[in-house]
């Protein structure tokens, strides 16, 4: 009896656990609104990718070591291509996080260093609870003496639902 329960117990929490990883991942999707010249809503206001969109850009890949993570690589498309697609025209970029975080990155850092807005870490699909759905990837390794410390860190944003071109 007590082996039957157990199984039971076990078969129970094997049947939860994909309901409990879908439930920290969430479909890509990005607003970019702002400086734009192209929009993809009725108000014209915004341009929303959705998770095809975002995964039809060109991929890229920076392998670096952030402060949070060790050296990793981190995939997706450039932040430059994603202004591109949404016709920005601005010099500066406001990242809004799903936690209500904020910080404004200069576009310039698209040339300078190749920004990725990452959906994948070492080929896994970033989730909520690391880093997801989509995080700001600089070339830390790459560039540390400009990328390290409190200064540097503080580009490195995640959890990314919107961009606000300035």
């Amino acid at each position: 009896m007590c082996a039957l329960a157990a199984w039971s117990a076990h078969a129970q929490t094997q049947a939860q656990t994909p309901t409990q990883a879908q439930a920290s991942t969430v479909p890509l999707a990005l607003d970019v609104s702002g400086k734009i010249g192209k929009t993809t809503d009725a108000a014209h206001h915004v341009y929303r990718f959705n998770e095809a969109q975002l995964l039809a850009l060109p991929a890229h890949s920076i392998t670096t070591a952030t402060t949070w993570t060790p050296r990793s690589t981190f995939t997706g498309p450039l932040l430059a291509d994603i202004l591109k697609t949404a016709g920005a025209y601005g010099s500066q970029v406001e990242v809004h996080t799903l936690d209500d975080y904020t910080y404004t990155v200069p576009v310039s850092d698209c040339d300078r260093y190749g920004v990725v807005v990452a959906y994948s870490m070492n080929g896994q699909r970033l989730k909520i609870s690391d880093f997801g759905p989509l995080f700001l990837i600089y070339p830390r390794d790459a560039f540390p003496d400009e990328l390290t410390g409190a200064s540097g860190d503080s580009k490195f944003v995640w959890q990314i639902k919107a961009l606000i071109v300035k």
